[in-house]
């Protein structure tokens, strides 16, 4: 499969708006129909400062002669070079401030867990928040995950990124894996968001990403 890597714009949203919200309900195993809730969430998150997202693009032809179904991860032009294209990975975040939620989530936890104001405050300040980063279960294992966290972390200004992901047993899944072999620490552990029962851990690290000379950022 020949994956490239492309920038996504909020103007195109509705080209590939649809197909990302797939790939994260199947990658969070989420009920369906969450997708519907969170549309309006990712458009709002798109007029935030320093919003950048960038996509992960597969060419599958139908094979059929009357072509096959339609999958839901399918692109729309201007993103789509051709009517084969479907999305198989999506990562965006923009620029963390105070009145964000997920930013208030955080000092909520940092102070449950016995931080002071000091050092809650710089660890909230000037970060880029890796909001959503999915590969879907099809495109896995192939580098895709840390090539799109590289594209969309090249050049950006502020001095760390923070992220939160669910908890998993022993830190056993390709996620934890991809952040701990990029340098990503414990910022606050086992926190349980509103409106979610599992528990997520906040991790983070400086930027810039240091370049990994074994990989030459793009997908294999």
């Amino acid at each position: 499969m020949t994956i490239r890597l492309v920038d996504l714009s909020g103007q195109d949203a509705h080209a590939w708006l649809e197909p990302a919200l797939e790939i994260y309900v199947t990658a969070m195993n989420y009920p369906r129909g969450t997708e519907i809730h969170r549309a309006a969430l990712w458009r709002e998150h798109i007029a935030r400062p320093g919003w950048r997202a960038v996509g992960a693009v597969a060419s599958l032809p139908r094979t059929q002669a009357g072509g096959s179904p339609p999958t839901t991860r399918r692109l729309a032009r201007p993103v789509a070079a051709t009517d084969d294209d479907v999305l198989v990975g999506i990562a965006y975040g923009y620029r963390g401030a105070r009145d964000q939620w997920w930013n208030q989530q955080l000092r909520i936890g940092l102070r449950r867990a016995g931080a002071g104001d000091v050092e809650i405050d710089a660890i909230t300040g000037d970060y880029f928040e890796l909001t959503e980063l999915h590969v879907h279960p099809s495109a896995q294992g192939h580098g895709l995950g840390q090539a799109l966290l590289d594209r969309l972390l090249a050049g950006r200004t502020e001095s760390k990124v923070l992220l939160s992901t669910p908890e998993i047993p022993a830190e056993d899944n390709r996620a934890w894996a991809l952040y701990r072999r990029l340098g990503f620490t414990d910022v606050l552990r086992h926190f349980t968001f509103t409106g979610d029962p599992r528990p997520f851990a906040f991790l983070g690290r400086s930027l810039p990403l240091p370049p990994d000379p074994a990989d030459s950022g793009q997908p294999r």
